[in-house]
């Protein structure tokens, strides 16, 4: 094989830091303190997504394995993990730290 091909097909090593909070209420209360929220003149709270500077990516809870049959009826239901997941690159907001985890495999990891 060639070197593109070879770096093709060699995964990338995942992106991170990776965070998981308690609780969605943790989380949140979390991200609007580090100021990536927006509140419209009704209050309605808006999560950001980017800036020129950071990108933040909600997962919130996370779900593995189960099992379905053909017709899409659960054999067995998928397990429920702990916590509030979130993704984020940027410089680190005050607190976050506490709750950073390196996951074998992550759900969700920003391109490179």
């Amino acid at each position: 094989m060639d070197t593109m091909t070879d770096e093709l097909l060699t995964p990338l090593p995942p992106t991170g830091p990776f965070f998981r909070f308690p609780d969605e209420a943790t989380g949140m209360a979390a991200i609007e303190a580090a100021g990536f929220t927006s509140t419209d003149e009704d209050g309605n709270v808006t999560i950001l997504q980017a800036s020129h500077d950071w990108a933040l990516d909600v997962i919130g809870p996370i779900y593995r394995g189960g099992s379905y049959d053909e017709e899409g009826e659960v054999i067995e239901p998928p397990v429920l993990l702990n916590g509030w997941h979130v993704n984020y690159v940027g410089p680190l907001p005050d607190g976050w730290d506490q709750y950073i985890v390196t996951p074998d495999q992550p759900v969700r990891v920003f391109a490179s």
